[in-house]
């Protein structure tokens, strides 16, 4: 029995009582194929062995990873199984609508609707809302100037394993031209979730995250349902929680990681109103508390204990066409000469920031997952870092400044809205007809 997270262990018990349709034939109690404690299994963790080990002697953290591998989000699930009474555009539509009017706004709402809109609704007490304000502002001038140069780099990142990146591959959504579409989509929601109120009740990026969640649970019960790829005892959960929280928290990580070189154990005021504000979107999106610490080595300690659990492997037929199709996606919404330039520069800064986080720096690592890196890049970066980390210095700068903050928040937002309009409308959309045939089961 669990002995450090027993509100965890009984929530996601609970999922098969609250919806049996889905959740009903799991087994919470076994781990699938994907989660290994055996030392002697190669993880996904790129560490020193030792490392691992400490990990899996750790019982808090392998309980903590163990048991959110079975956590889905039972609340949204349950508006998205509805898909056999609506169609996914009217489901879109009652969703979009209660997330701008109310739920009283939606014609005969279904009950099912109402829960996860007062779900959403439910700020936990344990946030911090003015300091989530805070980090929301403190993180408007690095999503202006330096996300646009990295989030392909870590979006990639997501789908390095074949039993997390299987969902993705299986929607058909990273082929072809929906890498970019998604890539796009993944961006806008980040950058939106910045602007001002854009996290209050009725603003856009609280409708945002209720349709990141709608997707994932369309994903979730599409491949629990109606996929015969899917292999619960070698997959498990479709999207659990902790798969969604490396992409949700891959900012903090970043940081982390940043403040364990300089020798900091603690976040400075503005990283710490950054983790805030963080936690916040990932509460909108579903994540646990547990999942959501608030240092530096508790974070790395989360993103460790998942890797180290998280079974290795990559499947080229998944993972490897993943990366291929996201890296040579032109996220620009016009070809003209001045847009090609700009995507060649982003695209080799998204290299060099996948080296450095995810294969260990090593170039032959990245090239085994699909990330080739060459002299060509180097000079991209090399050209063009002066601009890019002069300017994002400057008006950091400048944003601490009293007599220049004003004037420096209005250029930071005129940026961000002009970087939204160019990643486009998002349409956060899933559809069993556009399913494939895609990975490999172990």
């Amino acid at each position: 029995m669990p002995t450090y997270y027993p509100e965890l262990h009984q929530r996601v018990r609970r999922q098969a009582e609250l919806l049996p349709g889905l959740y009903g034939d799991l087994d919470f109690d076994s781990q699938p194929y994907r989660t290994t404690t055996n030392p002697d299994d190669v993880s996904a963790l790129r560490s020193k062995a030792s490392t691992r080990a400490k990990l899996l002697a750790d019982e808090d953290a392998v309980e903590l990873i163990s048991t959110a591998t079975w956590l889905g989000d039972v609340v949204s699930d349950s508006y998205a199984a509805l898909m056999g009474q609506y169609s996914v555009s009217g489901l879109i539509g009652m969703l979009k609508t209660a997330c701008r009017k109310g739920i009283d706004a939606v014609d005969d709402a279904p009950p099912e609707l109402a829960a996860f809109i007062a779900d959403m609704e439910a700020t936990p007490d344990w946030l911090d809302m003015d300091l989530v304000r805070k980090g929301a502002r403190d993180s408007q001038v690095p999503m202006a100037l330096l996300a646009p140069f990295v989030v392909r780099g870590a979006f990639i990142a997501t789908f390095l394993n074949t039993y997390a990146a299987l969902p993705m591959a299986l929607t058909g959504a990273l082929s072809g031209k929906r890498s970019a579409r998604r890539v796009n989509e993944t961006t806008s929601f980040f950058t939106i979730t910045t602007m001002p109120g854009a996290l209050d009740r009725h603003g856009p990026g609280f409708e945002a995250a209720a349709m990141v969640r709608l997707m994932h649970s369309m994903v979730r019960f599409n491949a629990l349902k109606r996929s015969p790829k899917w292999d619960i005892g070698v997959y498990g959960l479709p999207i659990p929680q902790v798969d969604q929280m490396p992409a949700g928290m891959i900012n903090l990580f970043v940081m982390a990681m940043d403040a364990r070189r300089q020798g900091r154990t603690e976040f400075s005021p503005s990283e710490r109103a950054q983790v805030e504000f963080t936690r916040y979107r990932c509460v909108l999106l579903g994540l646990p508390e547990e999942l959501l610490p608030t240092t530096p080595a508790g974070v790395i300690r989360v993103f460790s204990a998942r890797a180290a659990l998280l079974r290795d492997d990559f499947d080229d037929a998944t993972c490897g066409e993943m990366v291929r199709s996201t890296m040579s996606a032109y996220l620009r919404q016009e070809n003209t000469l001045p847009e090609r330039i700009a995507d060649a520069v982003e695209k080799s800064y998204s290299k060099l920031f996948f080296v450095r986080m995810f294969s260990g720096g090593r170039r032959d690592v990245a090239a085994k997952m699909g990330v080739t890196i060459g002299a060509g890049d180097y000079a991209r970066v090399a050209l063009t870092a002066p601009f890019v980390y002069g300017r994002l210095m400057v008006v950091q700068r400048a944003a601490r400044t009293p007599g220049l903050r004003r004037i420096t928040n209005a250029y930071t937002l005129r940026l961000l809205k002009r970087r939204l309009a160019a990643y486009g409308t998002a349409e956060y959309t899933s559809d069993i007809a556009d399913y494939t045939p895609a990975g490999s089961a172990a």
